[in-house]
């Protein structure tokens, strides 16, 4: 009648073009425009969309859905009534939904393109969220309703201001479990109410596919290169409150489970990050942090609302197993070095028989590991708030150049002394400081300026690789590095060879030995740390994974052992303190 003719069985990518999606869309609407009530017209649908559905059928649907959903809250009936009418139509809606989302209907699915696909879920979800939403307003008192389907289910809890301290949003469905934290306060509005919608995707994991077909083309499980794969059920809340303010969101937490169970791939939470004008999203990570990981579960924190899922992570060679045992040993390294440097600290500052420039480059040394260590084990992974994951990943920036630029400063030191320059220990302290805290800060400064955004990731509060910005950190520490073996070769060919120009007497080589030893068992011991940390950025393995992690968590007892231990000076310091006290004394 409108000069545009459809097939009533269209054939995959038949038909779908903008024209005819719509007239179609306007043939339906003109078809239930005669049905005024919403649980009616969910009853229709229903109806309709249970026999076999056609990939315009779907995309049909979905858009009467979606421009229905604001009207399906709307209800005329007495209050006494609306508890039970609410109830009703949220059980048709879940119904209908379903037919759009269980297994059944994924060969259909797999008829319409990737992004066509991806748009209509979407707006789908995004209909079945503020449907639920709407009607649950409706409730008259404080109720909590369940509902489900073969593969969606539905949990709404709808409470008043006299409530909110003493209820507790959360949904529980086939092991899978959210929980919903307000920000607290100490009162709250006399006047207001509270609804939240809890939705649980059981099967649609595989229709956010990158794939056209997802069907025909099953994503391997092999494939570590297969990007933003789902491996959980989608589950999702969304919380309406009146006034806004009186129920503000502090954090939601759920643990999903896995579609197959594999230690093989690391897993990482996510949100499905969409726009409401145009329906286009795709999978995110920012807000959302790992609380923990098996082969079956995954534990998420997340500050905000939307949809959320577990993904593969993209590309990770690096299996769940693996990192649990490597999120264990940099936790427990960590802490012994920061044990280890804090008796380092102690040591270079108090003990008055051993103070000399190269303490003092120690001392120093050893302070920016220990608060580059520090900052690392607090702040690493707070990754929900952008602002403070970029801070935290500053500073890890600066204390960790500070350490390699006193490194540099020890090398130079003993350069200094090998070729015999006379110098002033004050000018030359104060020098030091200067380039030991200020030339960090200059390529700090200065990598900020160019790419702040790039402070901070979706996974660890660390430079981003991308438009490798890491460099800004392995650049100068490798720089430093090469100076070093400069320096220390030198050192070496002099110390060693007695060349004609340098003849000291044998006490003070074996003086610059023992400082040259300790040095190069520092740069050793950085420089290879970062190496492993090169080879990890480059091409990431299990291998260089465990060589990056255990050297640089266990940083400060190496440090400890070269520098403490295993100096003659320190072990006679050491001693005196200790045949002091009553209870060490024996043992010495």
């Amino acid at each position: 009648n409108d000069g545009t003719h459809c097939q009533e069985n269209v054939s995959a990518n038949c038909h779908l073009d903008n024209a005819c999606i719509a007239a179609n869309i306007d043939r339906m609407v003109t078809k239930f425009r005669h049905i005024q009530k919403p649980a009616a017209l969910l009853q229709e649908i229903y109806r309709n969309s249970v026999k076999d559905l056609s990939p315009m059928d779907i995309i049909t649907y979905i858009e009467i859905l979606a421009k229905s959903s604001p009207l399906l809250g709307d209800m005329n009936s007495t209050n006494s009534a609306k508890d039970t009418l609410s109830n009703s139509t949220l059980t048709e809606f879940i119904k209908t939904v379903n037919n759009f989302v269980q297994k059944d209907t994924f060969i259909v699915w797999d008829k319409l393109s990737m992004n066509l696909r991806r748009s209509h879920l979407t707006k789908l979800m995004h209909a079945a969220e503020q449907a639920t939403l709407r009607i649950s307003q409706n409730f008259q008192k404080t109720t909590q309703f369940n509902t489900n389907s073969s593969d969606i289910a539905l949990k709404t809890f709808f409470f008043d201001s006299y409530h909110i301290k003493h209820t507790h949003p959360y949904m529980n469905v086939d092991g899978n479990y959210i929980k919903v934290f307000p920000k607290r306060k100490a009162a709250y509005d006399s006047n207001g109410n509270v609804a939240v919608a809890f939705l649980y995707y059981k099967s649609i994991g595989p229709l956010f596919s990158s794939s056209d077909n997802f069907v025909l083309e099953p994503q391997s499980s092999d494939n570590s290169e297969e990007e933003q794969r789902v491996i959980s059920s989608v589950i999702s809340v969304s919380i309406s409150s009146n006034p806004p303010t009186l129920y503000e969101l502090e954090k939601i937490t759920f643990t999903l489970s896995h579609m197959k169970t594999t230690d093989k791939y690391r897993s990482e939470c996510a949100f499905w990050s969409y726009s409401p004008d145009t329906m286009n999203g795709n999978w995110s990570l920012e807000g959302c942090e790992l609380m923990s990981s098996n082969e079956t579960h995954t534990s998420c924190r997340c500050n905000h609302l939307t949809h959320f899922a577990i993904l593969m992570s993209s590309g990770s060679s690096i299996g769940i197993k693996d990192y649990n045992i490597l999120t264990r040993i940099t936790q427990l390294g960590i802490i012994i070095s920061l044990i280890c440097l804090s008796i380092c600290i102690f040591t270079f500052w108090f003990f008055s028989e051993i103070q000399s420039t190269r303490t003092t480059i120690h001392k120093n040394l050893c302070c920016n590991l220990f608060l580059a260590e520090l900052v690392f084990l607090v702040g690493i992974n707070t990754n929900t708030n952008k602002l403070f994951c970029s801070i935290i990943a500053g500073l890890l920036h600066y204390f960790f150049l500070a350490a390699f630029a006193w490194m540099c400063i020890e090398g130079i030191h003993l350069y200094l002394i090998v070729v015999g320059v006379i110098y002033n220990k004050g000018f030359l302290h104060k020098n030091f400081y200067i380039f030991g805290y200020l030339s960090p800060a200059v390529v700090v400064g200065f990598s900020a300026s160019l790419g702040y955004r790039y402070y901070g990731t979706t996974k660890v509060c660390w430079l981003s690789t991308e438009n490798n910005f890491i460099w800004s950190f392995i650049g100068p520490a490798c720089l430093i590095i090469l100076v070093n073996l400069l320096a220390f070769g030198f050192i070496i060919y002099k110390v060693f060879r007695h060349t004609a120009g340098l003849k000291p007497e044998v006490s003070c080589y074996e003086n610059i030995r023992s400082c040259a030893r300790g040095a190069l068992a520092l740069l050793f011991l950085l420089g290879t740390t970062w190496i492993f940390g090169v080879l990890h950025v480059v091409h990431a393995s299990v291998v260089t994974a465990y060589l990056f992690t255990v050297s640089n968590a266990f940083q400060g007892m190496f440090i400890f052992l070269f520098l403490c231990v295993l100096s003659r000076k320190i072990q006679e310091e050491y001693y005196r303190l200790f045949k002091n006290v009553p209870c060490c004394f024996g043992c010495l």
